[in-house]
Order: structure tokens, then C-alpha cells, then sequence
């Protein structure tokens, strides 16, 4: 496992850490295909290259301005692990955003960049690669921007609830989206259950179209397309933050088990009382020990950030 708490200065107003661990379960995986990338309040940034913990500078960043994210490189595709590091070598030459719409344009180009590079290097055989991308862009003083593609997610943990800020892009949500799926039948396929199966990702592209086959762009999910009871929890927004919450990005390794909801409740638990560090350490270190039933062995990330303002 590899744990980022004490390396970097998030300033006055945030505590961030992160933690990355191949996984548990009666067949752990092989390989590492998460990654991670933390951006501080001076510029030092931390990722994975190689499953190992790399330390840079980014030149140029502004002072206090902030960005996380967790990618989970798809491994049912060849090259999971090299499309999320190919992600996050594209995040670290991405400028500094300050509103949704600069960053939904920056992630997109990228997006747009690194599928174009992916599609002449793979066989024409070979189905191409793709990753998740949960990021949080926060500029200094500011609320915290949210940019979401494929079945990572935010988590807010705050009086003894962890609850969920994203949506998955998984073909239950697309079903919902149709109005095939209704919330109970939504939140019983996406939450209540584990299906590894995504209808969107980074680098990949997206399959919500109507004929469900494999399209070039990613789609931003919001109130225009998302059915009521999902559409408060749209891809590209300001995050409104609640006083005294952890806040985490996760993979979903973690919740890849018969019974998702309970692993998760036992997350407010194990944050309470405790800053980032402490809290990334407490979540994977009880995963390990305690591995929930059913568990599909899958690898883990977590970042968890605590606003003190």
C-alpha cells in the first residue's frame, strides 16, 4: 500500500491526504491499475508511475489553488494501467481552472487528445483502453468544482452518514435516464448491489446514446438529461460544502462486495475524530483486515479531504 499524508502543504484551509493499495480479497489482482493525483497549495504534485508514488512541480501553478482526482484505469480493456497514467501526465499540464465551464473544456480536449493517441497505438483487434476520472479542482478560497466521467465516486461523510455526490455511469443509470428504471429500481441495481459493467469513461468514450454503441465524446450528466431524482447531482458543478464533512474520492474497489451499503456505513465511523491522513489510513487498513463478504477482488484508492473553512 502507499500511503501520501505529510508530503504536502494544502495551506491553512485543507487537509488532503491519499492511499492506493492493489487490493484485498481471495485473489488479489496483479497489478495496480488506480492512480492518484494530488496538486498542493504550492505546486508539488504526487501520482502513481509505475504503481510507485512519484513526487513533481508543476510550473507555473498558482499559489493555493488546488486539485485532486482518483482514476481507475479499466482492466477488462488491455492497458488500464497506462491509460490512467496517460490521465494523469495529461492533468498535470492542464492550467489551473477557476469556473466549470474552463474546466469541463480542458478535461474534454484531453479526453479528445489522449483517445486520439490511444486509437493508433492499439490493435485494430484490441478494444481501447479507458479510466475513470472523479477530480476535485478547488481555487484558493473558492468552493470546490467537481468533474466526473465513468463509476468512481464523492463521498461526503458527515453526521454518521456517508452519502454519495456522483452519479455512476453504469447502464442502470442509463435505463433510469429512459425512464425504463425508477429511483428504487435505480438505487437497488447501482447501490444495493455491485456490477462492474460502465456505459462511460475517460479515453473510451460513451455508450448512452440511444443505440448503445460506442461513441467518440464523453456526456456530461445533469438536470437536462438526468431524471429528478438524480439531477441535484450533475458531473460538472460547484460543490456546496457542509461544515465539519470528510470528503472522499474513492475507486470502486472498495464497494466491489455483495453488500455495498454496509461496507460504506461503517465509513463515518472509521473518519470521525480523525484528519486526512489518519482517515485514508483508517479506510484501507480496516478493508484489509476486514474484507467485506462476496468481495470481487478489485484495486483501491482513496483521497480524503477535510475543509476547515
Amino acid at each position: 500500500m502507499h500511503f501520501i499524508k505529510d508530503a504536502l502543504d494544502f495551506g491553512p484551509w485543507l487537509d488532503a491526504a491519499a492511499g492506493s493499495s492493489v487490493g484485498a480479497g481471495p485473489v488479489p489482482r496483479h497489478e495496480n491499475q488506480d492512480n492518484f493525483l494530488l496538486i498542493d497549495a504550492q505546486g508539488q504534485a504526487v501520482y502513481l508511475s509505475g504503481q510507485a508514488p512519484l513526487r513533481c512541480q508543476v510550473p507555473g501553478w498558482p499559489a493555493g489553488h488546488v486539485r485532486a482526482a482518483v482514476l481507475d484505469g479499466m482492466g477488462g480493456h488491455g492497458h488500464g494501467r497506462e491509460a490512467a497514467e496517460a490521465a494523469v501526465q495529461g492533468l498535470l499540464a492542464v492550467p489551473a481552472c477557476h469556473d466549470t465551464r474552463s474546466l469541463s473544456t480542458q478535461l474534454d480536449q484531453l479526453h479528445t487528445r489522449l483517445q486520439s493517441q490511444f486509437a493508433g497505438e492499439t490493435p485494430a483487434a484490441a478494444r481501447q483502453p479507458g479510466t475513470t476520472l472523479t477530480l476535485l479542482e478547488i481555487p484558493a478560497g473558492q468552493a470546490p468544482l467537481l468533474y466526473h466521467v465513468g463509476d468512481s465516486r464523492l463521498y461526503e461523510v458527515a453526521d454518521g452518514t456517508a452519502s454519495i455526490l456522483t452519479v455512476d455511469h453504469v447502464p442502470a443509470t442509463v435505463h433510469a435516464m429512459r425512464g425504463v428504471l425508477d429511483e428504487a429500481g435505480w438505487r437497488a441495481c447501482v447501490h444495493g448491489i455491485h456490477h462492474p459493467q460502465i456505459s462511460q469513461a475517460f479515453i473510451l468514450g460513451n455508450a448512452i446514446g440511444d443505440t448503445l454503441q460506442l461513441d467518440k465524446p464523453l456526456r456530461a450528466l445533469d438536470a437536462g438529461n438526468l431524471p429528478s431524482f438524480l439531477s441535484h447531482l450533475g458531473d460538472r458543478r460547484v460543490l456546496q460544502l457542509r461544515p465539519g464533512a470528510c470528503y472522499l474520492l474513492a475507486s470502486d474497489g472498495f464497494w466491489a462486495c455483495a453488500d455495498p451499503l454496509a461496507l460504506t456505513a461503517r465509513w463515518p465511523s472509521l473518519c470521525a475524530g480523525k484528519n486526512a491522513g489518519q482517515a485514508v489510513t483508517a479506510l484501507l487498513d480496516d478493508f484489509h483486515a476486514h474484507p467485506p463478504a462476496g468481495l470481487h477482488s478489485d484495486n483501491l484508492t482513496v483521497l480524503a479531504l477535510r475543509f476547515t473553512r
